[in-house]
């Protein structure tokens, strides 16, 4: 056999890769080895391993010589701008006698779900609408920042449950392109034309294996994505013209962006040639607003939907303090009585059930998500009682009917 050198680049206290049998293509690693672990996954041009190690999980892409570094050079630009992407750990190359490879490392991306897995659920139908509204929203993300795709499809896309809904996140960046802010109007089209042709082909092949068990209209998917992309590039860059007694504008442009869960990087005001008139173009930066704000002040990582809804419970709890004479309450101190009376006591009940059983409820094994789903339980249990019926009362109703 040909002497095998491994050359990684990995930062500090990565685990120790060089235990890996190097000596061949990752194609031909045996099932057996201890640190292999079998992970349902979209297609891949280019030879995937997962890889357990110190009970962290890792993804390994076998690729040509220099290409796994240029990959892992955007997924660090995207994942520092805030990007819903894979995270990167770094990248190596192979020698083996004369042929030279490289590979890339990412972390897996926990609880998230590849496409084929929802398209033949049953439970598909309630999630289809999310998923092409997750993906136009990926896209936008991309192109605001000046990144070419180059190769969206289903299977370069890993979905994550979001409160109800679904979030997007790029697997794999080995087309894309780095380009000057925002991405011209011709490569936007362009990425929204391969899109829809690579979509449709995964579809087709979805369709040809009888995957999916109902009918589904494939032509109308790429079509229903560029017209929801373009919904959501035009709220989001459109500028805007008004007087200026009209400022408080300004305040429900940022609301709306918020709402759809965009952070506000930057507002530009300038007379527009209409005497008085203003001109208000605003840029934002990420889609993680709800996530960040919820990060600041509880300390708890959610997906942006799922912190939403908790930043809309730790706020209608602030209005009712505020309500019962404690005025001058703060958020921080509203946020951290939600989180120590509220927050975990159910996160601990729904634990300790699923320690005692599986159960039905935990396929993602999310917490935040479960959170969120007793959170409308309460709501639905509330509104047949004509009172709030507590968290408390929730959780144990949700673990019986659906646990």
């Amino acid at each position: 056999m040909a002497s095998i050198i491994f050359k990684p680049n990995l930062p500090p206290g990565s685990p120790d890769f060089s235990i890996l049998p190097w000596g061949y293509s990752l194609n031909d690693w045996s099932d057996d080895n201890p640190h292999i672990e079998q992970i349902q996954h979209g297609i891949s041009r280019h030879p995937v391993k997962f890889v357990n190690i110190e009970g962290t999980l890792f993804v390994l892409k076998e690729l040509p010589e220099n290409h796994a570094q240029e990959e892992y050079d955007l997924l660090r630009q995207m994942h520092e701008l805030g990007l819903p992407c894979v995270r990167p750990l770094g990248y190596a190359s192979i020698e083996s006698g004369s042929q030279l490879t490289s590979i890339l490392f990412t972390y897996f991306l926990e609880a998230s779900i590849p496409y084929r897995s929802l398209y033949i659920s049953q439970a598909f139908e309630q999630y289809r609408y999310h998923l092409l509204d997750a993906i136009s929203g990926l896209l936008v993300q991309l192109h605001l920042n000046g990144y070419f795709w180059g190769d969206c499809s289903l299977s370069n896309i890993l979905f994550r449950r979001d409160a109800g809904a679904l979030q997007a996140y790029l697997v794999d960046a080995e087309t894309a392109e780095f380009h000057l802010p925002p991405l011209s109007p011709v490569l936007r089209y362009h990425d929204l034309e391969i899109m829809q042709e690579n979509i449709h082909g995964e579809l087709t092949d979805l369709q040809a294996n009888e995957q999916i068990k109902f009918r589904f209209p494939m032509n109308e998917t790429g079509v229903y994505i560029q017209h929801r992309y373009r919904n959501l590039w035009e709220e989001i860059t459109r500028e805007e013209t008004f007087t200026d007694t009209e400022l408080f504008r300004v305040e429900e442009r940022i609301r709306v962006l918020n709402n759809l869960g965009f952070s506000v990087k930057d507002i530009e005001l300038k007379h527009a040639s209409q005497g008085n008139s203003l001109k208000l173009r605003i840029f934002v930066s990420d889609r993680n607003f709800h996530r960040n704000q919820l990060m600041e002040i509880t300390g708890l990582y959610a997906e942006d939907r799922q912190a939403q809804q908790m930043m809309n419970e730790i706020y209608e709890i602030k209005a009712m303090l505020s309500h019962d004479n404690f005025s001058n309450i703060t958020l921080d101190a509203v946020a951290y009585h939600w989180l120590e009376h509220i927050f975990k006591p159910v996160i601990t009940r729904l634990k300790i059930h699923i320690e005692n059983k599986k159960t039905s409820i935990v396929e993602t094994a999310d917490l935040h998500e479960l959170y969120c789903q007793v959170l409308e339980h309460k709501w639905y249990l509330s509104e047949r009682a004509q009172h709030d019926v507590g968290h408390q009362a929730a959780v144990e109703d949700f673990i019986q009917r659906f646990g």
